[in-house]
């Protein structure tokens, strides 16, 4: 074990050594090893004071660079141990590492705003897994980082695993990935069947015109049903390059919203009632012609041989680069409050 100190500072660019290294926190030097935190795993980046509590904002605040460049090769950090006790602190913490906080528009999951760019995750019940995703990564503006903090852990299960989406990227058939990469994909939804989220807890309006206003500036074909019901349809890439490391990433919601990804049962009862056309969600290849349900198999297999998981401690902060990493939630027993802010979002499209 190498248990070599080093001296951070705001001006030293540290070129960490993760075996694991000893770094001294800038405002306390309070010692911290820094480490992946499985052996055979390059992410997440595990780091750790080794002999007292530090403040989790302050020490952002002091290493922002230092971060910034391990985000580019972990895609995650996670604060492990820090000073972290309750909403406050998070948001504290939040807002040093993302200056510019993002509003959560065209969501599709429920979650409770707690203001000030900080939400709950996903409130969906305790018994059912959340599949691997990028935040946001069908609109035009997603948002380049997200934090995820846990107040209170989970009695059992409950991890937000993660992936790396350039390895899944890397494990999906050749094939596969040229005929997207080609093609693109289609997102549609309906809001307003009772089924998901209003168009206006979505678009977070009640005035239609907006949503219109919305839709044109961000490349969403609209169709208005009735007062209620809406249809969207917009075609994004598969693929995108990473904005500042140029890597090609599998950066999309395509099986995630896969009608093959819904309970069979459900899938079956839904199609009868409703035909594919009006389900909640659905995706297609870019040009309208149908996913096969081979293919988001396939692809769901990537994301597993990319995806790491971890049980929540009291206080963790999970610092991440939402192009590199994605995540999904594991079911649980007991009370769950993981807290989750997102933003600097792309300045293009």
């Amino acid at each position: 074990m190498n248990t070599t100190a080093q001296t951070m500072t705001q001006k030293t660019n540290i070129t960490a050594q993760h075996n694991p290294a000893i770094l001294q926190g800038l405002s306390s030097q309070i010692e911290m090893t820094e480490t992946p935190l499985f052996e055979n795993k390059r992410f997440p980046l595990q780091i750790i004071p080794l002999n007292g509590k530090i403040n989790a904002a302050k020490w952002i605040e002091d290493n922002k660079q230092h971060i910034q460049d391990h985000l580019h090769q972990y895609g995650a950090i996670l604060l492990r141990g820090f000073d972290l006790k309750d909403e406050g602190d998070f948001r504290d913490a939040a807002n040093q590492f993302i200056p510019t906080l993002a509003k959560y528009m065209e969501g599709a999951t429920p979650r409770t705003d707690l203001g000030k760019g900080t939400y709950t995750s996903t409130e969906f019940p305790k018994e059912l897994s959340i599949a691997q995703h990028n935040e946001l990564s069908y609109i035009t503006q997603w948002p380049m980082k997200i934090a995820f903090c846990c107040l209170v852990a989970a009695k059992e299960g409950g991890a937000t695993p993660i992936a790396d989406v350039r390895q899944v990227y890397d494990f999906i058939d050749k094939d596969i990935r040229d005929k997207f990469e080609r093609l693109g994909w289609m997102l549609i939804r309906n809001f307003g069947n009772g089924l998901g989220p209003s168009w206006q807890k979505s678009f977070n309006t009640n005035n239609i015109k907006d949503v219109k206003d919305y839709c044109q500036k961000a490349q969403i074909d609209l169709e208005i049903i009735n007062e209620q019901q809406i249809r969207t349809k917009q075609i994004r890439p598969a693929i995108r390059h990473h904005i500042e490391t140029n890597e090609k990433v599998w950066f999309n919601h395509a099986a995630f919203w896969h009608p093959s990804s819904l309970c069979p049962i459900i899938r079956k009862e839904l199609v009868s009632q409703f035909g594919e056309e009006a389900l909640t969600y659905n995706t297609l290849y870019g040009d309208g012609s149908v996913i096969e349900d081979e293919v988001i198999a396939h692809i769901n297999e990537a994301y597993d041989k990319a995806t790491v998981s971890f049980p929540w401690q009291k206080g963790d902060l999970l610092l991440m680069d939402n192009m590199l990493i994605s995540h999904g939630r594991a079911p649980f027993e007991g009370d769950r409050r993981v807290l989750v802010s997102m933003g600097d979002p792309v300045k293009s499209v």
